[in-house]
């Protein structure tokens, strides 16, 4: 069962180096936004904490990354599909759990990589991490990056288009994102908004790398939902999996 998710999980890794305008996409367009957003809106915004925006924001880009990655490398679920390599591997000795592992695994990789990259930048910000936060760090990350590339593959199954995938992105992933506490807090929000971001499970993964990032122990509460909203994605996008679409049968 490992070695075919094994294998596809290597084909992602393959896959990225070989397109090299996905680092640009996953990564270089968040940190503009960053450092964009972090110089207009510097002075202007100051949490309870003292953070300035730039620093505030950090985490959110961090996020930003982790989904964009996701997004990326589960579009090419339509991509195979469209191929013939999907349906090539749907009909060879091999069960659904190994096809749809190896693609999660694959994009959560490549998501707390082009991740880590970005946490380079962390003194910029004035965020200093500290080696005994980071691997708590890096595994809240994985969890994020893993349910983030589970929702992209759900809806990426079943659809044929890659059009209309962006069109799901934009009205369903991006506003996921806004409204998790990565670009303002929920204290300041109107009061449904701020019930909605407690609803959404993104919002504990934000406050997971927050508190890694800070060196804080991390808050097991949000930790529990991160983990659960992960096997949720894997759970529903093995169910996507059992179904067969009509671009399979094309």
């Amino acid at each position: 069962m490992m070695l075919p998710a094994l294998t596809l999980w290597q084909r992602e890794m393959v896959r990225f180096v070989r397109q090299r305008d996905r680092v640009v996409g996953a990564l270089v367009t968040p940190v503009v936004f960053w450092l964009l957003l972090g110089a207009g809106l510097g002075r202007s915004f100051q949490t309870e904490q003292g953070h300035g925006f730039l620093e505030y924001f950090f985490t959110g880009t961090i996020v930003m990354i982790l989904l964009f990655t996701a997004i990326f490398s589960t579009i090419s679920v339509i991509e195979d599909r469209r191929e013939g390599f999907l349906q090539g591997v749907l009909v060879a000795p091999v069960g659904r759990f190994a096809i749809v592992m190896g693609k999660l695994l694959g994009g959560a990789s490549l998501a707390v990589l082009q991740g880590a990259l970005f946490l380079l930048l962390a003194p910029v910000a004035g965020v200093r991490i500290g080696l005994v936060a980071l691997p708590g760090l890096l595994v809240a990350m994985f969890l994020v990056s893993f349910a983030l590339t589970g929702l992209g593959f759900l809806i990426a199954w079943q659809l044929n288009s890659a059009q209309g995938f962006h069109a799901i992105m934009n009205l369903f992933l991006i506003p996921m994102w806004l409204l998790s506490g990565s670009l303002f807090p929920s204290s300041g929000a109107h009061r449904w908004m701020a019930w909605v971001m407690k609803v959404n499970p993104l919002t504990y993964g934000v406050t997971a790398i927050r508190a890694g990032l800070y060196g804080q122990p991390m808050p097991l509460g949000a930790l529990t939902v991160t983990a659960v909203f992960a096997v949720v994605m894997l759970g529903l996008s093995l169910c996507a999996a059992q179904r067969t679409t009509a671009g399979d049968l094309q």
